[in-house]
């Protein structure tokens, strides 16, 4: 609880003449219904003294009109205040919040559902919203009333005030109790099941062609439906909670009102109350049990608010993956030279450090291989010069600059890169093409796709370069997704190009046109290339041969063919020998 109202106090602070505008004119609304009472026991005396009350009677009249109108008058703007304040608080958060996922470590995404952390932040976002009006709306002009009116009561009465006090201060305690200790954890628990179904209902989703493939569809609904049955009992034991509550709210209610009432009424008997004053007690305890009903709802709703923000304000305290440094700056790479220099690395996690003291150097220029079993640490290789990890010791420079130094989007902007298995957004061919450098013109984005031997399945499309490609690019082959993205690397045109080779999957005709433009863009490149075929890369300038995180090997492919017994002739041996077999 303290943690969500110190979000949102925080994020109220941003716009604080909104939140003072806000409370003013709510308490201000709130207090003209604290003295309606007052006056109706003012009129009621008048109208029982006949024509000598008249007057009396036409300003108490008079009294009860205004303060019921200023409620109107200052209600509404109060609303629109408060709206604005609120609004403004939700766009914030759901911009730092995609701001710290977009930031948040490679690791991190790996762990975490996407529709999970989606459903997080909308969840959260909209317990803002009914925060705000159940603590600005309900528990602030509620606690004013209750102030108020047990002022005025201990004024005239101190037995009734002080009987109103207790009778409030027990209510109160008993809503905040039932919601806090009973309620908000079983809503605890029910969220953290609404957040599971909707990360398995997006990750269902965004495998479909999977689903489909392997006609899943029903095993997938009994995923589903298992989650949905325990999220039910979930929600539906919260709710029974909350029912249970509020109907021992409601006896307390019933006490309080009991008591008050035979106190008044005991009053006038003895003759130290007129029938106004009991009129005006009947009338000040109907007003405060109003508000002290919907002071638990309110209290409920807030503690539930607070809940269902909880995970977006962790989410908001998650520390980010990789930050620049406070002096970070941009990186002009020119030539693009790479040095691994006694670097270590290892997972956070792992008590064995992948790299020891790993020296290579890149000449600017050269179209180096990445070759080796998985998990001896190509793909490490390549994430840690894009600096989506930080190295545990030594350093990775680029043109003599340690990467560390320098700014993450600077270096990212400067190396391009091609996934094996290539990413698109459900947006028009041309976007992703020119998602590399969105200030480029439609000419500059056709010589790209031109170059990445693209265009012309692309001018086949519906709309050409104007089709939309689907989630992930699902309406595009395999070889069409490679080949936008090998036209995404071209637009980008950096000096540092690193290519997550992925032919194998390909029909004959696709691996050719993507080999002939792979060699195309690679020229006057650093290139970096995770070789799964290697009969792909022999024309590389060099060969990284990779084992358990060490360099075990380094040379052209003749020179590693002529090493008796090399690693890399072996891993050549066995791939000719598959090839012969499926042949």
């Amino acid at each position: 609880m303290r943690l969500g109202l110190g979000f949102t106090f925080t994020r109220w602070g941003r716009y604080k003449h909104w939140l003072i505008i806000s409370i003013a004119m709510v308490l201000a609304s709130t207090a003209a219904e604290v003295l309606v009472p007052l006056f109706v026991g003012k009129l009621t005396d008048a109208l029982q003294l006949g024509t000598a009350g008249k007057h009396a009677a036409l300003t108490a009249f008079g009294a009860i009109t205004a303060l019921t109108v200023a409620p109107f008058l200052l209600g509404r703007p109060a609303l629109i205040c408060i709206n604005e304040l609120t609004i403004r608080v939700m766009q914030d958060v759901v911009r730092d919040s995609f701001y710290r996922l977009q930031r948040f470590s490679t690791d991190w995404h790996a762990n975490n559902f996407a529709g999970s952390v989606v459903r997080k932040i909308t969840r959260g976002m909209w317990a803002l919203d009914a925060l705000a009006a159940s603590a600005l709306l309900g528990v602030l002009p509620a606690m004013l009333v209750l102030g108020g009116t047990i002022v005025l009561l201990t004024a005239h009465w101190p037995v009734l005030g002080i009987a109103m006090t207790i009778g409030a201060a027990l209510y109160i305690v008993l809503a905040v109790y039932i919601s806090a200790k009973i309620v908000v954890p079983a809503a605890r628990r029910s969220n953290r099941w609404d957040t599971a179904m909707g990360g398995a209902i997006a990750d269902a989703i965004s495998a479909i062609s999977v689903v489909k493939g392997f006609a899943g569809e029903e095993r997938e609904d009994r995923r589903v439906e298992r989650l949905v049955v325990k999220w039910k009992r979930r929600i539906r034991r919260t709710w029974g909670y909350s029912a249970l509550g509020n109907i021992a709210q409601l006896a307390l209610l019933w006490v309080v009102r009991s008591l008050v009432t035979g106190a008044a009424i005991w009053l006038w008997a003895s003759g130290k109350a007129t029938t106004g004053d009991v009129l005006y007690v009947l009338t000040t305890y109907l007003v405060i049990q109003g508000y002290l009903r919907d002071i638990g709802f309110h209290i409920n709703q807030l503690q539930r608010s607070l809940n269902d923000m909880e995970e977006m304000v962790r989410l908001n305290d998650e520390p980010l993956g990789i930050v620049d440094a406070h002096d970070a700056r941009p990186i002009a790479i020119t030539s693009g030279e790479i040095r691994f220099e006694r670097v270590g690395f290892h997972y956070g996690g792992h008590r064995t450090p992948l790299y020891d003291k790993l020296d290579v150097t890149i000449p600017a220029g050269q179209r180096i291989a990445l070759v080796g079993s998985s998990g001896s640490g190509k793909t490490t290789f390549v994430k840690l010069v894009q600096r989506l990890y930080d190295v545990t010791q030594g350093r990775i420079t680029i043109d003599g600059e340690d990467i560390r130094d320098v700014s993450q989007a600077s270096l990212r902007k400067q190396i391009a890169v091609v996934a094996q298995e290539p990413i698109l957004f459900h947006r028009s061919v041309a976007e992703n093409i020119a998602y590399s450098r969105p200030g480029a013109t439609r000419a500059e984005v056709e010589l790209a796709a031109t170059l990445a031997n693209a265009h012309d399945f692309i001018t086949r499309l519906p709309l050409g370069y104007g089709t939309l490609v689907g989630e992930r690019g699902i309406k595009l082959s395999g070889g069409e997704r490679q080949r936008i993205a090998l036209a995404r690397a071209f637009l980008a045109n950096a000096p540092i190009l690193i290519l997550d080779e992925a032919t194998s999957s390909l029909d004959s005709e696709s691996e050719l046109l993507i080999q002939k433009a792979t060699e195309r863009l690679m020229q006057g490149r650093t290139a970096i290339v995770i070789a799964h075929r290697l009969s792909t890369i022999r024309a590389l300038d060099r060969i990284l041969v990779f084992d358990r995180g060490r360099i075990v090997e380094d040379g052209t492919h003749e020179e590693l063919m002529a090493i008796p017994g090399g690693r890399y002739r072996a891993l050549s041996d066995h791939q000719q020998e598959r090839r012969g077999k499926a042949a």
